[in-house]
């Protein structure tokens, strides 16, 4: 009879346990209905975004290769009408501005790049440094702001600092990409100040920009010899007697060699050296 009591004890409570058993596994099955349940409701809410997201990001893409690819054509024609030019110039001058025309890159700074020549290359400094600008502006297709020293050399240096503030910052509010300063070292010294205004490393007024700064050097060439770190020596021995020399008092007045320590930590990013060229065209190039 215990025996029997026994086996009826284990029959319920096996039941009791099966029972238990089903309704643990039903609550499991529940649970994990609703949690794919809850997971397609939100796929199905933000697919459409995700897709329209990825298909911005690949017009992004695309717009962003075209850009790069027609800067890179523009170029290798320039590197084939300039053939006198070192290989480090198109090198350089390709790696810094391709930076600025990734736009999946977040533009920190500016770009900013400095040529220089002496006298016998004084036309090859202008046109080349106009048509590597033209390159990155119509790659964009925005236009250059350009700049000229010369223009302004006679004038009172807070005229000019107005004048090249106002010139840059509505050109680069309006669309334009690139500004080309040609002949910087006849700016009025107190007037370039202005520059730490577009050159500052992380606080300049655009990023998303670059500039093209030119020197002519008052010797009549410049030795192929020279490493880009004595070419950017040299510029730089150059603009300090030039705007801190104390036979020129409106330049000694207005600059001193603290302010223009920091003008030039600004702009002397890429200092590169251009050489003569034969056969430039006498007209077509501004």
């Amino acid at each position: 009879r215990s025996k029997f009591q026994d086996q009826s004890s284990i029959g319920k409570q096996s039941r009791h346990l099966t029972k238990s058993d089903g309704e643990s596994q039903s609550g499991f099955h529940k649970g994990w209905t609703l949690l794919l349940i809850l997971l397609v409701g939100v796929l199905l809410y933000y697919a459409p975004w995700s897709g329209m997201t990825s298909l911005l990001d690949a017009t992004l893409s695309s717009r962003d290769t075209e850009i790069l690819q027609e800067f890179r054509t523009r170029m290798k024609k320039l590197k084939n009408t300039y053939q006198s030019q070192d290989p480090n110039l198109w090198r350089r001058t390709n790696v810094f501005l391709e930076k600025h025309l990734n736009a999946s890159h977040l533009h920190l700074e500016p770009a900013i790049l400095l040529f220089t020549a002496g006298q016998e290359a004084e036309k090859a400094l202008r046109c080349l440094s106009n048509e590597i600008a033209d390159a990155f502006a119509f790659s964009q297709n925005a236009t250059t702001i350009k700049i000229n020293g010369a223009d302004k050399a006679v004038l009172d240096s807070d005229i000019v600092k107005l004048e090249v503030d106002k010139e840059l910052s509505s050109g680069f509010r309006g669309g334009k990409k690139v500004a080309v300063v040609h002949r910087f070292e006849l700016l009025p010294a107190g007037s370039t100040l202005i520059f730490y205004k577009y050159c500052d490393h992380e606080n300049a007024a655009f990023k998303d920009v670059a500039l093209l700064l030119t020197v002519l050097l008052d010797e009549q060439s410049l030795r192929k010899s020279l490493t880009l770190q004595e070419v950017e020596e040299k510029v730089r021995d150059f603009l300090w007697a030039k705007f801190t020399s104390s036979d020129v008092p409106s330049s000694y007045n207005s600059m001193d060699t603290d302010k223009l320590s920091g003008l030039w930590s600004r702009i002397s990013h890429l200092v590169l050296p251009v050489w003569p060229e034969k056969g430039l065209p006498v007209e077509g190039c501004t």
